[in-house]
């Protein structure tokens, strides 16, 4: 029973688990370009952004999704939408920091924290049904 759901949801679990490092990796980047840094949040945010999405799309491609390339057009092309849908969610970030911080002055870090709730739930969204569908 239990091996049945492991196997049912391999893909999400290891969606969570990669998504729970790209998370860390984020916020760290966050908080360290931001904080010890003095950077302005947006910077930091996608500075924090640009390095997660490289390490997001490595693991997915490789683990998560196990997305195989038959030519370098074909790799290409997948990097393309992998990048084009985390721009998309790249705005929903910004703009959720934007009113956390900006508008709310809530907690940066209080802020970032829900923002990356949303955002992995997006994210998990594009990567499952339009970068990496089974074809």
């Amino acid at each position: 029973m239990i091996k049945e759901l492991l196997l049912k949801y391999k893909a999400f679990i290891a969606y969570l688990f990669f998504g729970g490092l790209t998370t860390i990796i984020n916020i760290v980047v966050f908080q360290v370009c931001s904080v010890n840094l003095g950077m302005y949040y947006q910077l930091a945010n996608f500075l924090a952004w640009l390095l997660s999405v490289l390490f997001a799309f490595i693991t997915n491609k490789l683990w998560v999704f196990e997305s195989k390339f038959t030519t370098v057009k074909s790799f290409l092309i997948e990097m393309w939408w992998f990048f084009f849908y985390r721009i998309i969610s790249l705005g929903f970030d910004a703009g959720i920091m934007f009113i956390g911080i900006s508008l709310l002055h809530a907690n940066g870090l209080l802020t970032k924290l829900v923002d990356q709730v949303v955002i992995v739930l997006l994210n998990y969204f594009f990567s499952k049904f339009l970068i990496f569908k089974k074809r």
